[in-house]
């Protein structure tokens, strides 16, 4: 290992780098994660271990638990000494090496029905780049897991638009990791990885509950499901491009469209379509349960995919 890390110094990879909190995963349902629902959002088991993360910090691996970094003498379980010992795991923080990557270390905690093989290994779920503010996407830190063999949290379902009972299906499918009928798992999570909320930060979102069952989504992959909520089809009824191209004609009488009247034009969409469209609606989904909230999450989400060049995209 000295030899290892004899090498990765010489590299000087991971200058500048200290430890960085990971972030509250929010109960679905919180202000926090208004809006998380609407759009392609990935699903994970969630355990019962502890937290932890890794990385470079001038040409030195460093280790920390939830809320502080760690050294032999407090190494949170065993998880630093592991640390220090796992060159495979090493590898991969070295590979990402601006960045520091985040997991749980499976080590009894209240749920203690996992399989005997599975203790006492760190299991990646997010890899975070600081000077960015941004997550790398599970589509691309899983080969790299992969490659380097190091053990990660598979994706349990990739679905778009997401409804309450969808998820609460996912929740009781899920026996991640645990012993055959010998105990329930913790719940999952669920992200959306170009999701801000209405206070501009990332957030995850999660639901806990005590009954699961294990699909084995790594081994054979996980489903892609499209969900479509009746607010969604709605919106793919009625904004169309030709909508917004009027809204944005408009806009222009006015002045240039920049990027700073992006909530004007959201706005005008929005108003637009309540005060025309709304007896259209009424009679195309007869008896419909409107959710007002989620049809102008799902309206946002609409005008963004329409208008790339004010909102920074390039697809």
């Amino acid at each position: 290992m000295d030899e290892f890390r004899s090498s990765v110094d010489r590299k000087g990879k991971g200058r500048g780098m200290e430890f960085t909190k990971y972030q509250h995963v929010e109960r679905i349902g919180s202000d926090e994660v208004d809006g998380l629902l609407v759009g392609e959002c990935y699903v994970f088991p969630k355990i019962d271990g502890t937290n932890g993360c890794v990385w470079w910090e001038a040409g030195t691996i460093r280790a920390g638990s939830r809320n502080r970094e760690l050294a032999l003498e407090a190494d949170n379980a065993g998880f630093y000494t592991a640390v220090l010992e796992n060159q495979k795991l090493q590898a991969l923080a070295d590979h990402y090496q601006n960045s520091i990557v985040y997991g749980e270390w499976l080590v009894p905690h209240t749920l203690k029905t996992y399989r005997d093989d599975v203790w006492r290994q760190f299991y990646i779920f997010d890899v975070f780049c600081p000077s960015t503010g941004k997550y790398v996407p599970y589509s691309m830190y899983q080969p790299v897991c992969e490659c380097y063999g190091v053990p990660y949290i598979p994706l349990l379902e990739k679905v778009t638009n997401p409804t309450d009972d969808h998820l609460q299906m996912l929740v009781k499918r899920n026996y991640y990791l645990l012993q055959d009928g010998a105990g329930c798992g913790e719940g999952i999570v669920i992200k959306r990885y170009d999701f801000v909320n209405q206070w501009g930060k990332t957030v995850w979102g999660k639901i806990v509950r005590n009954e699961f069952k294990e699909e084995n989504s790594k081994v054979f992959g996980a489903p892609d499901v499209t969900m479509q909520p009746i607010e969604a089809k709605i919106i793919a009824a009625f904004i169309t491009p030709g909508r917004v191209a009027k809204m944005k004609e408009k806009m222009r009488e006015t002045g240039p469209l920049t990027s700073r009247r992006i909530p004007e034009l959201l706005n005008r969409v929005w108003h637009d379509l309540i005060t025309e469209e709304m007896w259209n609606i009424l009679k195309k989904f007869k008896r419909a349960k409107i959710d007002f909230g989620k049809l102008n999450q799902f309206c946002i989400q609409r005008v963004k995919e329409l208008t790339p060049e004010l909102f920074g995209q390039t697809e």
